[in-house]
């Protein structure tokens, strides 16, 4: 015998409340409060992005992971979480002879495996760092080149009202010689702190404050091409954004088109100086992509699954509660 309507509605609660608590269950992670953190490749090569999670906070489900030209895939991260992104290029990990050398030409993280494991970056690297839930609830990313740069990168946030930021330009173009990693070839661009070891470009010892270690004329460049990047330790005034709990997109090669073919230069399409530091470009990229990930990525089959099943669930307990002759068993 059906137990009463009475009784279902006491143990179940309104159909309403079922259909949610289905939903959250079938959904994971993603109904509870997680921030998604989605990763596309738009560099004609592959690119294996690293991932550090910041001491005291939990792991993402992988520390890296290929991604191949034109390729996306997403991570979620859980309230509070902080940590660091970025792309190694040129990689290959297949067994060294005696154990040596890097597996990836930049951004390197010394595992000689996809996953990182917990290292970091062996500079030079261009990094997206979040902290989830700051300070009055608040995200805070920001795209730095303190590590130096390898690869244009632009942050974008879901929420419209938010600003997006990064390393727009291949700053490998105008790397000065005395800062060029990767020999003849310049594959990545060093910070002067890591090229010159010195306190005045560190920003530590007697600079190790705002009063006294100021802007040289290296991080000048680097402010000058990426105006929304931090350049140098102290550039937090116009570097650091925040929004409020909301999903990310970090984009390697913005400017590029993945089905170009191989170019040595990331095959960017470079926009003027003027443009790069226009935000009406920048709002219209945004635009642009916002669109394109709306009609790029319908409900997977497991998703419309799940919600068909947990419709059909709710149909048939309302037709319980409704029609106490009506048997589940």
């Amino acid at each position: 015998m059906a137990p009463p309507p009475s009784l279902l509605l006491l143990l179940l609660g309104s159909p309403a409340s079922l259909a949610f608590l289905l939903l959250s269950l079938f959904q994971g992670p993603a109904a509870v409060g997680a921030i998604t953190f989605t990763f596309t490749n738009r560099c004609p090569d592959t690119v294996w992005p690293g991932i550090l999670s910041g001491s005291g906070t939990p792991p993402l489900e992988t520390t890296g992971f290929a991604l191949s030209p034109g390729q996306s895939r997403s991570l979620y991260a859980p309230t509070g979480w902080s940590g660091r992104f970025w792309a190694r290029s040129g990689c290959d990990f297949s067994p060294k002879s005696g154990g040596g050398g890097p597996s990836c030409a930049t951004g390197d993280c010394g595992t000689n495996s996809p996953e990182c494991h917990g290292a970091g970056a062996t500079p030079p690297a261009t990094l997206a760092e979040f902290t989830l839930d700051g300070d009055g609830g608040k995200d805070f990313y920001d795209v730095s080149l303190v590590d130096g740069y390898n690869l244009p990168m632009l942050v974008r946030p879901s929420a419209p009202d938010c600003p997006d930021t990064g390393c727009l330009v291949d700053l490998n173009d105008r790397c000065p010689a005395e800062l060029r990693a990767g020999g003849a070839g310049g594959r990545a661009c060093r910070s002067a702190c890591e090229a010159f070891g010195k306190p005045e470009f560190c920003c530590n010892g007697a600079y190790g404050n705002p009063d006294t270690c100021h802007p040289s004329q290296y991080s000048q460049l680097f402010k000058s091409a990426c105006p929304k990047s931090y350049s140098y330790a102290y550039d937090d005034a116009t570097s650091t954004f925040t929004c409020n709990h909301t999903d990310y997109t970090i984009t390697f090669c913005p400017l590029s088109d993945p089905n170009s073919g191989r170019s040595g230069k990331h095959g960017l399409r470079r926009p003027s100086h003027e443009q790069l530091e226009d935000d009406v470009w920048l709002a219209s990229l945004k635009k642009t992509s916002s669109a394109g990930a709306r009609t790029a990525a319908p409900w997977s089959a497991p998703q419309a699954f799940q919600a068909t099943l947990a419709i059909l669930v709710v149909t048939l307990l309302t037709a319980a509660l409704n029609n106490p002759p009506f048997s589940l068993l």
